[in-house]
């Protein structure tokens, strides 16, 4: 991947930022387009709500 451009979304400054924008820990990605880096949060989102759903990883027991 070395050849293609990444992008992540910085959680710090509210923005998408290139291969040398802020520390990781402040970042969320690589996604491979800018337009998905934008939709860093949404997505994040989306995932915890499917994961709260997924019965696989649902802790609460149902007796």
């Amino acid at each position: 991947m070395a050849d293609e451009q990444e992008y992540w979304y910085c959680t710090k400054h509210h923005r998408v930022e290139g291969s040398d924008g802020c520390a990781n820990r402040d970042r969320l990605g690589p996604y491979p387009t800018e337009a998905e880096a934008a939709r860093a949060l949404e997505t994040a989102q989306e995932k915890s709500e499917a994961w709260d759903n997924d019965p696989r990883w649902n802790d609460k027991r149902e007796d």
